[in-house]
């Protein structure tokens, strides 16, 4: 039995963890034994609590230290099997992003892959060149390494461990590809992220025991929590976090580079903290559970900060495999895994079980009262919603003939055919009006085009221009969330405003 008062120390667990006498649970035992026990108990019983994530974590990268060749280069671009890297300053430092995609296999291989093979010990090709100086007078070198021949090998990320992510849709009649992966048309799949119940900053919200110094897991090795992450926002419950490694220490199965089909590549980064049980509140804190963690429902098909928000939806719900939208069952799949996520925190728990990891207090602790900032925009930006103009419309059931008169009497190329409650159905242009005429056609149904590529009033109009230009096609009409049209913009309208 563990200490009975009311509070204990980093530093009576510390000695717990030494003697082999700490008591350990993983974030989802200790839900179940909160639950049959009561947190009076649970904190009586339970020193540490490990949590675990593992998923897509674009915001990470390493520093490498490549030593100098002899004769020494200024590495001014550098490249690490055909991915471009940053190179931050001094003659021999380079930092590698996991977004970075190779030149040579763009979208499938990147950053994230390039140091997955450093982790996992395979040789790498090195490119450099500089522009040679007196004391760096080499101006290019091509080598292979391995994580062995380098000084140092630094997990650095800047944005891991995000609290929670939005759910994912898509609206649009179109696939759209993303962050969040493929996303089908018309609500017809959901995706989301994260580990709900088991994620770090979920079982401790207030950062008591997350901060700057928090020694954790990270990638399969031993990591520390440097500062807050970027975009971090608590007010929100989008915490984040900033953390460091040796990565010469780690594990590919831990640390793994992705692509995203027409999106990018990434890496999936294994992160678990653990959290000592110093009060009943954090004992209490670690039993929540995926039903009380909500997110948003979000409309990716709309490219904007502003995107639609359809509600909220709970962890447990998007855990289950199906929710609701609008009415509508939509099949909703993970992107990170929790199988991962549930062997960070059972791998943690087996580390402090066996004395190879202790605790930290933390130097300093995270802000709780910081709130994401988008980004200053000084250049307006136009909108659909700023050309699109009223669209001419018709009916099914009117003649070919009466179409043909409006084309005529209101100079337009495009009528856009909708149904009695001004829903979208269909769209005809004025060479499909000419050829039916031509060839005696009476019904319109055998000539509108049903498949019609749409526009959304608040997406920017740089992105409808490209989708014109995507699909060969001279007009968008445009609709609301009810697929109702609002109008309709034409390339015409596009080249006056943006002057192309």
């Amino acid at each position: 039995m563990t200490n009975q008062g009311k509070t204990r120390t980093v530093e009576e667990i510390n000695q717990k963890i030494l003697k082999g006498d700490v008591q350990v649970l993983t974030a989802q035992e200790m839900k179940k034994l909160v639950e049959s026990s009561g947190v009076e108990v649970a904190f009586k019983e339970v020193d540490v609590v490990t949590t675990g994530t593992f998923g897509a974590m674009c915001s990470s990268g390493a520093v490498i230290n490549l030593g100098h060749a002899d004769p020494p280069i200024k590495i001014d671009r550098a490249w690490l099997n055909d991915v471009e890297v940053c190179h931050p300053g001094a003659a021999a430092d380079l930092f590698i992003g996991a977004t970075n995609m190779s030149e040579k296999e763009n979208f499938e291989y990147g950053g994230g892959h390039v140091i997955e093979d450093l982790v996992a010990g395979k040789e790498i090709e090195l490119r450099a060149i500089g522009y040679g100086t007196d004391c760096y007078p080499r101006t290019a070198i091509k080598t292979n390494l391995t994580k062995d021949n380098l000084n140092q090998f630094v997990l650095l990320n800047f944005r891991n461990c995000y609290q929670r992510y939005n759910c994912a849709v898509n609206s649009s009649d179109e696939v759209i590809y993303t962050y969040m992966s493929k996303l089908l048309p018309r609500f017809r799949n959901a995706t989301f992220s994260g580990a709900g119940e088991l994620n770090p900053l979920m079982n401790d919200p207030d950062y008591e025991t997350i901060g700057m110094g928090t020694r954790i897991f990270l990638g399969g090795g031993q990591g520390y929590i440097i500062g807050e992450g970027t975009q971090h926002s608590p007010k929100n419950q989008d915490g984040t976090l900033m953390v460091k490694g040796d990565a010469k220490k780690m594990t590919p199965e831990f640390l793994q580079g992705a692509s995203f089909t027409k999106y990018g590549t990434s890496m999936y980064v294994g992160l678990g903290i653990p959290i000592p049980i110093l009060n009943e509140g954090l004992a209490k804190k670690t039993a929540i559970q995926d039903s009380e963690i909500f997110t948003d429902i979000i409309d990716y098909s709309v490219p904007r900060r502003t995107r639609p928000n359809l509600g909220k939806i709970s962890y447990k719900e998007l855990k289950s495999g199906n929710i609701i939208i609008k009415d509508k069952k939509v099949r909703v799949s993970s992107l990170s895994s929790l199988k991962m996520a549930k062997k960070v925190s059972e791998t943690l728990k087996t580390w402090i079980t066996e004395g190879t990891f202790t605790l930290t207090t933390p130097i300093e602790h995270l802000p709780t009262d910081t709130v994401f900032k988008p980004m200053r925009q000084t250049e307006e930006i136009p909108f659909v919603t700023n050309v699109m103009h009223p669209a001419i419309t018709c009916t099914e059931e009117e003649e070919i003939r009466a179409i043909a008169e409006r084309i005529v009497t209101k100079s337009v190329n495009h009528i856009v055919v909708v149904s009695n409650d001004n829903k979208l159905r269909g769209i005809v242009t004025s060479w499909d009006i000419t050829r039916a005429m031509a060839e005696g056609k009476k019904a319109l149904v055998d000539i509108e085009s049903r498949n019609v590529i749409t526009a959304k009033p608040d997406e920017p109009l740089e992105i409808a221009s490209k989708r014109m230009a995507q699909h060969n096609i001279s007009a968008l009409p445009v609709i609301d969330m009810e697929h109702k049209v609002m109008g309709i913009v034409t390339s015409e309208d596009v080249s006056k405003l943006l002057g192309r």
